[in-house]
């Protein structure tokens, strides 16, 4: 679930070509809107409760600010998880990426789809891109958004430029794909002008996933490592900044002091590489890896250089299965948690029983 270089490098070169082909996309949604730009029914749709904090407001990201005159009624979101805090604070967006990936049919994540059909809604416009990080600019266009919410993505400067002349874009705090599931709940609860709701659903995430930690005390003190396989011979080793890895960390478990110290480049981005050839190198309690298929994990711990790893030997090994349950602990959300992790952490814990 990341983002090649060469990806990124492209998105640059398509943000500065979009700049134009944006203006004359506005131009266009603005002649043929005049009747429908307001909230429909379903898509779009939000609860009754509506929004508490006053308006205007400013968000300020790593990218820039983002003044938001009134409550957006017209939300679109981008990155791999900012639709389920629009969704668990009771907002419909109108168009969202579309997750090939771990979704259904249409691409749309199953405790997104859950939540959509609890708030009576439709499935939104679904942007693509969502799988490559390419923003789809004129699609955006066309949703006619009053806010961009993206505090969790990889959008870079020339994106963001590029999104700002459509409407306010909320973009990550700090690093790309590095906001906590905390702060961007709380971002896009301020957004949206629910604080006190958005605080509420992470107080409330917060506790379950203590509860469930304290559940099973076999996890506290285990070290861990993060990992996957999406390179021939190397493995896929996440940081400690990064959401997934801070996830386990709420549960009562310590990153492996290993992690950093075969970290080369700890400032390059949420993940590094490790040839398998090194792989004795990794000292770890349990070792936590995500896979599409069972078969893929299958091939994994086959791999001679994999089974000798003291943690797989002893089967203190977790391995996510499942597209779904790999988008869910790669993004937690307050949506997603719930989903997962009721199930995950048992696996978790048998594995940190068997830990040498």
């Amino acid at each position: 679930m990341s983002v090649s270089p060469s990806a990124r490098r492209a998105r640059g070169r398509l943000a500065v070509m979009a700049a134009g082909l944006v203006a004359g996309a506005l131009a266009l949604a603005g002649c043929s809107s005049s009747d429908d730009g307001g909230t429909s029914a379903t898509t779009g749709s939000t609860s009754t409760a509506g929004a508490t904090d006053s308006f205007p407001v400013t968000v300020t990201s790593a990218l820039g600010s983002a003044t938001i005159k009134s409550e957006p009624k017209r939300v679109v979101t981008w990155g791999w998880s900012a639709q389920d805090a629009v969704l668990a604070l009771g907002v419909v967006p109108v168009a969202m990426p579309k997750n090939t990936y771990g979704g259904d049919a249409d691409g749309v994540l199953p405790w997104d789809a859950d939540a959509i059909k609890g708030l009576g809604g439709t499935t939104p416009q679904l942007l693509s891109g969502g799988d490559t990080g390419q923003v789809p600019f004129e699609e955006i266009v066309k949703a006619k958004p009053d806010v961009i919410l993206a505090p969790y993505s990889g959008l870079t400067q020339d994106d963001y430029a590029t999104l700002s002349k459509i409407a306010p874009v909320v973009a990550y705090p700090d690093k790309p794909w590095a906001t906590s599931w905390q702060d961007q709940t709380t971002i896009i609860g301020k957004a949206l002008g629910r604080s006190a709701e958005a605080e509420k659903l992470v107080s409330d995430t917060n506790a379950k996933v203590t509860t469930l930690g304290a559940k099973y005390p076999v996890l506290k003190g285990k070290t861990f490592v993060y990992a996957t396989t999406n390179a021939a011979d190397k493995l896929t080793i996440y940081r400690a900044s990064d959401p997934r890895v801070q996830l386990l960390t709420q549960l009562g478990m310590v990153v492996s002091p290993s992690v950093k110290a075969l970290d080369a480049k700890p400032d390059d981005s949420y993940f590094f590489q490790v040839s398998y050839e090194n792989l004795s190198k990794i000292d770890t309690d349990v070792l936590v890896a995500y896979f599409g298929d069972q078969k893929s994990a299958d091939a994994f711990v086959k791999d001679p250089l994999v089974a000798a790893m003291p943690s797989v030997k002893s089967g203190a090994f977790a391995p996510i299965v499942g597209e779904s349950f790999v988008m869910a602990s790669s993004a937690p959300t307050v949506l997603s948690i719930p989903w997962m992790l009721d199930q995950y952490v048992p696996q978790l814990a048998a594995a940190a029983e068997k830990a040498e």
